[in-house]
């Protein structure tokens, strides 16, 4: 099967040439937007590809929720959606390669507490939650919120691990099927791996974190060999696994409020190796972790107080923002990384109850998305996408095929480094000789999704453990540019 590249609007978030944005808020601060239809904590938010974020679920004080609504990053106003097929919190929310949305698991009642197998599919076009195949466990966890996480793999599945056995959703069937085995002393009986934080390497793997409810513990999932393997079951129970532009993880946050944690660890998937950096300016659990496109990561939250921080992976230091801190305390919040490193924090518990509030950070440096270079120059042609090698260009009369490698070219990647896209291989990331300011990357298209002419293909760009989570952002192939 052939995989149409006919790139005649643009890839990643709009194509160079003529794209512009303006500054209304001052930069390096956290400024209002609108408030949420309703209040809510340990719900999910997802960067959907026409750029609003969806908002599912989450508990509003009296009781678990069904109702989701979207956030317009223009007009900075989120409106009511259609309803979840059942009401739940502490689930997971993944992105697709066709644009929607699976919503897996989570508590569906607090008391007693009950826990559902059951999943669901958000369509964008339609605003409408259909069901989809069950998973085989109700997955859960030791608190109300984390337990399980969900991560889109390299070939378009999705890995559900932690608070059950480990499964995977084929989106090409609808359906959930049992993956590997945990790797702890407690297998092969009941798994009681806690998972609280999960994140897609540049290899394929997938690095968990989590705990057993007596340690913590880290393990890797190999897809090629669905198998899991221990790396540490000393350190943090962390809540944050932030990819980094030099392949790293970070590592922060602790998941229990009544012991938060200021430490922060690094994985580094070359040597399989986790180290202790130091720590945060104040401890934290349940945080949020953002990396933004300037290379940094904004530490955002947990427990009850107001100043967030972000960690430098250039000098390897913790530092607090400025004077500016949140305008509430939060916990079970979430944060969503919009265009230009614009971040969404939304909803969570502000120390005394639920949230409908929420704000938007903007870094000192705002940086303008990554943006697919137009042949013609003009911002609206034929895509800088190329058959790997040659050439020829990747179009509508000559596509690329399932297994090939293509050349893209792009204005405003992560210099020296690149988030792996999730729906496809990189194989290589550099400067394109002799062009000033203009990277280019290698990646083969993948073979493990049915790809054809009227189905998009998708990129990934830089985002946060948080994001790898509930919204991976994917970027289509049709995407119109976002302006302000």
């Amino acid at each position: 099967m052939k995989l149409q590249v006919a790139l005649t609007n643009i890839l990643f978030l709009g194509q160079a040439g003529g794209l512009s944005i303006t500054m209304a808020q001052p930069r390096g601060n956290f400024a209002a937007t609108g408030d949420m239809t309703t209040t809510r904590l340990g719900h999910t938010a997802t960067l959907l590809t026409n750029g609003n974020v969806l908002i599912a679920g989450g508990d509003g004080g009296r009781g678990v929720l069904a109702s989701a609504e979207l956030y317009e990053p223009v007009s900075g106003k989120f409106t009511a959606t259609g309803n979840m097929s059942t009401a739940r919190r502490g689930h997971s929310a993944s992105l697709l390669a066709d644009g929607r949305v699976l919503i897996s698991g989570g508590l569906v009642r607090c008391c007693p507490p009950l826990f559902t197998s059951s999943a669901e599919l958000y369509d964008p076009s339609t605003g409408i939650f259909t069901a989809t195949g069950d998973m085989i466990t109700a997955h859960h966890g030791p608190g109300v919120l984390f337990g399980h996480t969900a991560t889109v793999l390299s070939n378009g599945k999705v890995l559900i691990a932690g608070g059950g056995p480990a499964e995977l959703y084929d989106p090409a069937t609808g359906t959930f099927a049992v993956t590997g085995t945990y790797a702890g002393e407690y297998a092969p009986n009941p798994p009681v791996l806690y998972a609280y934080a999960s994140t897609l390497l540049a290899d394929g793997r997938v690095l968990l974190s989590g705990s057993t409810g007596f340690e913590a513990r880290k393990e890797l999932y190999d897809p090629a060999s669905a198998r899991f393997s221990v790396i540490s079951t000393s350190g943090c129970d962390s809540t944050t696994a932030t990819l980094l532009a030099n392949g790293k993880v970070l590592l922060a946050g602790t998941y229990y409020l009544d012991c938060p944690s200021s430490a922060a660890e690094l994985f580094d998937p070359s040597t399989g190796t986790i180290t202790y950096i130091g720590n945060m300016t104040t401890s934290r659990s349940s945080p949020t972790a953002t990396l933004i496109p300037d290379g940094t990561v904004l530490i955002a939250g947990g427990d009850d107080f107001n100043p967030a921080e972000l960690y430098d992976p250039a000098t390897g230091r913790f530092s607090p923002i400025g004077n500016t801190n949140l305008s509430l305390p939060r916990f079970w919040h979430t944060a969503t990384l919009l265009a230009a490193g614009r971040v969404l924090i939304a909803g969570g518990h502000n120390g005394y109850s639920p949230t409908a509030s929420a704000e938007l950070y903007e870094p000192a440096s705002l940086t303008p998305a990554p943006v697919l270079f137009s042949l013609p120059g003009d911002g609206r042609g034929q895509g800088a996408v190329l058959h790997a090698g040659t050439a020829l260009v990747a179009s509508s009369s000559n596509p690329a095929g399932v297994g090939e490698a293509l050349e893209i070219y792009g204005i405003g990647l992560v210099d020296g480094g690149l988030i792996p896209p999730y729906m496809a291989e990189v194989l290589y990331f550099g400067k394109a000789p002799g062009f000033a300011g203009l990277n280019y990357f290698n990646a083969r298209v993948p073979s493990g999704v049915a790809l054809g002419p009227a189905r998009p293909g998708a990129l990934d760009l830089p985002r946060s453990s948080e994001q790898r989570r509930n919204d991976p952002r994917a970027v289509t192939l049709s995407r119109p540019p976002e302006r302000d």
